[in-house]
């Protein structure tokens, strides 16, 4: 599903390679079946970022995902915080990528959502919008905060969203963006990183196909938990989409 790789690019941290393959991703996305107001809005963004100095671009990207752990685009981190059911649901989902061909090394996070994006592409379309729809409330958790900051990006989220086979439980999402947001202050920011660790790569004790949207339901539901240290895209997470390089 060539729209999940289009979505995948726009996430990343733009450089040139991005903005070069900014017609090629128009195109893609023309194609893709969005809703007309979510495609409106997709395309306005990349007019937008098209037409942006990169420099401002990049500050832009990093000032909203790398800054602020409320907006971070690691998807576990809004569900599990940093507890060790991250770290299981973590090597549930490599296995399910080294299934699909899909190999990453110790140093990347697989639920960094350019990388996810990228696994649902390599499904059929429809596979590919049930996997869209297993993550919908983090995704449209992160577009309703992107939404409250009036930042363009929140195009790219809503359309990933109404792309997914399954829309966000609606009462869920408003109740946590009812919470606010935590606090993203050098102090707050330090507490959360002297926090313990979470071994990613420790075996797995459960089977596990993909992790399955009720139980992401559940555990998001709850309260708030500590939010992940925030942090740059994984190494070689440019290469979710062919034309980053």
């Amino acid at each position: 599903m060539l729209a999940c790789k289009a979505l995948a690019g726009l996430l990343l941290y733009p450089d040139e390679a991005l903005l070069g393959a900014l017609p090629e991703i128009t195109a893609i996305m023309r194609e893709a079946g969005l809703p007309p107001t979510e495609l409106d809005a997709v395309l306005r963004f990349c007019d937008r970022l098209a037409a942006a100095e990169l420099l401002d671009a990049q500050g832009e990207y990093v000032a909203l995902f790398d800054a602020a752990p409320s907006l971070s685009l690691y998807l576990f981190g809004h569900v599990h915080g940093d507890s060790r059911e991250r770290g299981q649901a973590m090597v549930d989902l490599i296995e399910d990528y080294r299934r699909m061909g899909l190999d990453m090394t110790a140093d990347e996070l697989p639920d960094f959502l350019p990388v996810f994006l990228e696994y649902a592409s390599l499904h059929d379309p429809a596979q590919a919008r049930v996997l869209l729809g297993e993550v919908a409330e983090v995704v449209s958790l992160l577009a309703g905060r992107l939404e409250r900051r009036g930042t363009p990006y929140a195009a790219v989220l809503r359309a990933i969203e109404a792309l997914g086979a399954r829309r966000a439980d609606r009462e869920t999402v408003e109740a946590r963006l009812a919470e606010g947001e935590p606090e993203d202050t050098p102090e707050a920011l330090d507490a959360r990183y002297e926090e313990v660790p979470v071994n990613f790569m420790e075996p797995a004790v459960a089977d596990s196909a993909c992790f399955k949207a009720a139980a992401l339901v559940a555990q998001f539901s709850r309260d708030v938990p500590p939010r992940s240290r925030p942090s740059n895209p994984p190494a070689g997470t440019q290469e979710t989409a062919p034309w980053i390089g």
